[in-house]
């Protein structure tokens, strides 16, 4: 279910006396590499599931999954079915284990420049709810106190569930150790994302960049889950800005020093016009105003999500202008991916956001002009298995992150006290 709601306008938070948050953890995007995560990944993967299978699963000894299965049953994380026990077998072990979903959620905020979406998440990694807020232009700490009390109120609606976690999806530069991001196109500068959360919902909180989000929800929960440790993967995301993220060994390469750019790769196009760099020439904003200049959108035409919605219907309808349009916008995507696969030459290849979704009869000119212009062996292009919802996955993904990287842990941390501090606000 989706729904829209409205955030009042509210105080801005104390001036900060520290940087940091003792409940703000960097992202664990990442396959399971320990013997509890493994364990728990399996139940997830195969459930409901006898000791014996997981240890089949995961090639752990019968011992150590025994241990962990009784440690998260412990931490109330799995649950044992004696319903489905096989026919005449005898003790616990033969048990089959389920994950116990129900109690929890997790909770995930995608900031966007534009639009903020709050999404609700269980265990299993499915969504339970979206709701959408516009997000604050009035500064980090007035913003930030807004957008920390919205997902607190949307919290109340959930009193069947505990929240264990917070997760945070955003552009901009992100400081994953503090949760302070540096995000220029909303006047951000160290603003203190993870902090303000942790003071607000007492739970752990995740701050991890937009794209490397949306790359850990395809490693996690994508179509073809990777098991390999030598494995690499570039993820390529497009819609309102373009960025990129790398996977490496099952884990989301996140630079301490910030992730890179790719916004100004050289895209030259006489339709949609721009300054010679990417972003500039395959954004919404860049394709809506080439559409305005063609006279297929009038000036002032609405929330560019709408707009475009309303440029894809008429490419839909036969308005052989817009389908040139977009076509041309998947070209020049189509290209870039090329030059970025071949400079890093990954395993596997896959591409995101509304840029790549929100058309998909230009997906074919993708992956044409990508064939044309990589210079080296063919390689099929992945379309991300999330579609449309790809931000909001993204946002999940990070507040499930911590949980299956160390389950018993991240339990004991979601409830456990901690001193308050009072979080860093830039103005």
């Amino acid at each position: 279910m989706r729904t829209t709601v409205l955030t009042a306008h509210l105080p801005s938070h104390r001036p900060a006396r520290t940087r940091s948050h003792p409940r703000v953890l960097a992202p664990a995007l990442q396959l399971a590499d320990s013997a509890g995560a493994e364990v728990f990944a399996a139940v997830r993967q195969h459930g409901p599931v006898a000791r014996e299978a997981i240890a089949g699963a995961t090639s752990l000894s019968v011992a150590t999954v025994n241990r962990q299965v009784s440690a998260l049953l412990e931490a109330g994380l799995l649950l044992e079915r004696a319903d489905l026990a096989t026919s005449g077998a005898i003790g616990r072990p033969r048990r089959p284990v389920v994950v116990n979903h129900e109690p929890f959620l997790t909770l995930g905020l995608h900031i966007g420049a534009k639009t903020t979406s709050i999404v609700a998440t269980d265990l299993l990694g499915r969504t339970l709810d979206v709701v959408e807020t516009p997000t604050p232009n009035n500064g980090s700490a007035r913003a930030l106190a807004s957008l920390a009390a919205s997902a607190s109120r949307y919290l109340t609606r959930w009193q069947k569930r505990r929240p264990l976690w917070v997760g945070v999806a955003i552009g901009g530069a992100v400081d994953g150790a503090t949760g302070h991001v540096d995000h220029p196109r909303l006047g951000w500068t160290a603003a203190p994302v993870g902090p303000v959360l942790a003071e607000e919902l007492g739970l752990p909180v995740s701050v991890a960049s937009h794209v490397d989000a949306m790359a850990g929800a395809e490693l996690l929960f994508g179509g073809r889950r990777s098991t390999s440790n030598s494995t690499t993967s570039l993820y390529v995301y497009a819609r309102e800005t373009v960025g990129y993220a790398l996977v490496i060994g099952g884990r989301v390469h996140s630079p301490a020093s910030g992730p890179g750019t790719i916004a100004g790769l050289p895209a030259f196009s006489e339709l949609l016009g721009g300054t010679g760099h990417l972003e500039t020439t395959v954004s919404d904003e860049a394709v809506l105003a080439a559409a305005r200049r063609l006279r297929l959108l009038p000036e002032g035409s609405g929330a560019v999500s709408a707009a475009v919605t309303t440029l894809v219907r008429e490419a839909r309808g036969g308005d052989e202008r817009a389908a040139a349009l977009l076509s041309e916008r998947a070209r020049v995507l189509g290209e870039a991916v090329a030059m970025l696969r071949d400079v890093l030459n990954p395993d596997d290849l896959v591409v995101g956001g509304q840029g790549f979704t929100e058309y998909p009869e230009g997906v074919a000119e993708v992956e044409r002009a990508f064939r044309q212009r990589s210079v080296l062996p063919p390689r099929s292009i992945r379309v991300t298995a999330f579609g449309n919802r790809v931000q909001e996955a993204g946002a999940g993904t990070v507040a499930l992150g911590g949980l299956y990287a160390d389950p018993v842990g991240a339990m004991r941390r979601s409830r456990g006290p901690v001193a308050r501090v009072v979080p860093e606000v830039s103005a």
